[in-house]
């Protein structure tokens, strides 16, 4: 064996000491064909095992990017498309919250094995799988809209088939003498109404996307952190989180362009429809999103399935060049080095594995701490996110397709942007444990402040008679009943039904018949109402007693305070994703090794479960409570909410949204002091491994340290982090 290095050394000098090296020896019969077999191993092993290991390694880290990109984009179409389920199914907010949370109901079902076990199974291939299924749930959420009905909205204008401009209808006749009728027609077909339950099937739909999505995240990170370079690992995940954010990025932005187009889109007149995308009836395509998403789902499962296993590590593939390494790859050989396989193991065995390393994953203070504290803060990040887009609907009086487009163009690209520098950041100043915790724990806080100031750039409530002022124009107290009046006794108006019709004094009024208006010109959106008595009510008015379908708009002072909110919003989601990778890795890293992919997968479970299902029900119960009008169903039943509370809302979303993240800034200062106490003492030497701070770089190295990390085993042959 000596010899046979010493020809190896000379034959990487030059071909002809090479050649005499070997007739020389030539009586060696034993050494010739071993040193042929290691020449020709020499000459092609390094160049095809990096170049295997880079372009796989990428391959993955691509597919993996994509995959990424397609379960964003389907979360973000389910919360743009929230407010529009709300209203075509007539639900309330706290059970649409409970369809947003189905999602996390499916993961709750299998994060914790697909996590654990997962990793002992083909990875790239169970991502796959996960990814069909997305696509499949995303497909069973479109499902409804093609066996329900055409959206009837609700309306109180009933013209003939044959209304045109020329067309006179008197609104304070149309409920006289029909009401009754109306209503014993309207319920006699309410028992047998299909479209009551179908939102179910967008709650089974989004439930199965939920475990689709599951083994996406713990699979995906472990797999890059078992074969990327230590220093490499950081900037992956910032990469990922970064193409993360298109993702929603694009998702609102085509849930924008959805909601432009009317929900029964080439199937009606639309000519006919007297709602715009401005009116809180309004619901538009919300199914097209779904099945785009599906698409994407299904083109991001492909690469998983030629991907390999396994990879080796770069730093081993550029180094692995001992007989050892050559032999492995001989094929006379490779049954000698190749460990027999294990024997299967027994369920009992397996179960009693899962359970000592989930105690040991939660006997760790320093993780046991960052949890509660993350769990706070995404009870808040939740709850605010799913209803962003109806409070800018309620509160600034945007359209739903606006408010998606504006969500997507101006809060999620800083995040993106934020994410990815956070990550370079890290990099770059080479971040432990401490460093690290003291990056994310500042960005977080001063995001924190700048989101206080929103309390104070709200807008006031929209002016509707009988609800926020009177028919005189003056503010009347929260939810008295005001809603009739004088000015329209002599027609018999319906209570229950909103169809606003907007006063050129600048009052909304409830119904072209609240309104006291007695005859209408036109068709469809330009309906124009002329003779409106209520008009007259207000003292301060002296010009035309017309009215015009829809909501009167915002005040100008409303839109300016629209901008400043804007702004707001852009600094305190640049900052606080700034701190996001650094968190990220600090609790990828104060585990142990072995346990990361449990860690993320108990770290996702947790989330889900305790943040992710609960979140979205109690913000929307809240937020229930501030409605001032509800609309009604065909059957005469409490529908969804067609207006708020401009103030109370505000309060609620924010004041909520603030008392979450508030205590978790106090387990955050405990997780610093763990921390801190951990690793302050040693001798610190910087690791560029995505945040180990005085961390063995191996297991072995790692078991010889006296250190260990509060809550852990004492067992020999455990390590620290």
């Amino acid at each position: 064996m000596p010899f046979i290095f010493k020809d190896h050394s000379v034959k990487k000098s030059t071909m002809t000491v090479e050649t005499e090296s070997s007739n020389v020896d030539d009586s060696n019969q034993e050494a010739e064909p071993a040193q042929l077999l290691d020449d020709e191993a020499n000459k092609n092993l390094p160049v095809k095992k990096k170049t295997s290991c880079c372009t796989g390694l990428k391959a993955f880290l691509a597919a993996l990017s994509f995959s990424y990109l397609s379960k964003t984009l389907s979360g973000s179409i389910m919360k743009s498309s929230i407010t529009q389920i709300e209203r075509r199914f007539d639900l309330t907010s706290s059970t649409v919250g409970l369809i947003d949370g189905s999602f996390e109901m499916g993961n709750l079902l299998v994060i914790a094995f697909v996590s654990y076990f997962g990793a002992k199974l083909h990875r790239p291939k169970v991502i796959a799988v996960g990814c069909f299924t997305m696509a499949l749930g995303s497909l069973l959420t479109a499902m409804p809209h093609f066996f329900m009905g055409y959206y009837k909205y609700e309306t109180a204008s009933h013209t003939a088939p044959s209304a045109n401009l020329t067309s006179r209808i008197n609104p304070c006749s149309l409920h006289q003498g029909v009401n009754k009728t109306l209503l014993e027609v309207s319920q006699s077909g309410c028992e047998k109404e299909p479209s009551s339950y179908m939102w179910i099937y967008i709650f089974l739909g989004n439930m199965l996307r939920g475990i689709g999505e599951t083994p996406i995240t713990p699979l995906g990170i472990s797999y890059l952190d078992d074969f990327a370079k230590e220093e490499d690992v950081p900037v992956y995940v910032a990469c990922l989180h970064t193409i993360a954010i298109m993702g929603p990025m694009f998702g609102f932005l085509l849930g924008s362009l959805c909601a432009k187009l009317y929900v029964d889109i080439g199937f009606v007149d639309l000519g006919s429809i007297t709602i715009t995308p401005q009116d809180s009836r309004w619901v538009g395509a919300w199914w097209l999103g779904f099945l785009i998403g599906g698409a994407t789902s299904f083109l991001a499962a492909i690469p998983f399935c030629f991907l390999p296993k396994s990879l080796k590590k770069l730093e081993e593939a550029n180094n692995d060049k001992s007989s050892h390494g050559l032999l492995e790859n001989m094929g006379a050989t490779r049954k000698k080095l190749t460990p027999a396989k294990p024997k299967p193991r027994k369920w009992s065995v397996i179960l009693k594995d899962f359970y000592t390393s989930l105690k040991k994953v939660l006997s760790n203070r320093m993780y046991l701490t960052l949890l509660c504290c993350s769990l706070l803060q995404f009870n808040s990040f939740i709850g605010f996110f799913t209803y962003k887009p109806k409070y800018l609907e309620q509160q600034y009086g945007q359209s739903t397709s606006k408010s998606n487009f504006l969500i997507g163009l101006t809060t999620l690209p800083p995040v993106g942007v934020g994410i990815f520098l956070g990550g370079l950041i890290m990099k770059k100043y080479k971040m432990g444990m401490i460093g690290a915790t003291k990056f994310a724990f500042t960005m977080s806080f001063l995001a924190y402040i700048f989101s206080l100031l929103q309390f104070f750039v709200g807008c006031e409530n929209h002016v509707v008679a009988g609800i926020t002022v009177s028919y005189e124009g003056k503010p009347i107290p929260y939810h008295e009943n005001a809603i009739f009046s004088e000015c329209h006794s002599n027609c018999k108006c319906a209570s229950n039904v909103w169809d606003p019709v907007c006063g050129d004094n600048g009052l909304t009024y409830i119904s072209a018949c609240l309104a006291g208006c007695t005859t209408s010109v036109g068709h469809g959106k330009n309906t124009v109402f002329h003779n409106c008595s209520c008009l007259e009510a207000s003292s301060s008015w002296t010009g035309n007693n017309s009215a015009t379908l829809g909501q009167c708009p915002k005040s100008e002072d409303c839109s300016r305070r629209f901008i400043y909110y804007t702004v707001i919003q852009v600094m305190s989601g640049f900052c606080y994703a700034l701190g996001a990778t650094p968190a990220y890795m600090i609790m990828f890293r104060c585990v142990q090794p072995e346990l990361k992919s449990l860690a993320v997968g108990l770290y996702t479970l947790v989330m889900r479960m305790l943040a992710g299902i609960p979140a979205p029900v109690y913000f929307g119960a809240l937020i229930d409570k501030t409605c001032l009008k509800w609309g009604s169903t065909s059957c005469g039943q409490r529908g969804a909410c067609r207006l708020y509370d401009s103030n109370a809302y505000r309060y609620v979303y924010f004041g909520l949204s603030a008392v979450l993240r508030g205590p978790s800034y106090l387990i955050a200062i405990l997780f610093f002091i763990l921390v801190k106490k951990h690793f302050q003492n040693k001798n610190s030497r910087p690791i560029e491994n995505g945040g180990r701070e005085d961390a063995p770089m191996n297991k072995e190295d790692n078991c010889k340290s006296k250190e260990r990390l509060p809550g852990s085993c004492d067992t020999e042959n455990e390590s620290c982090i």
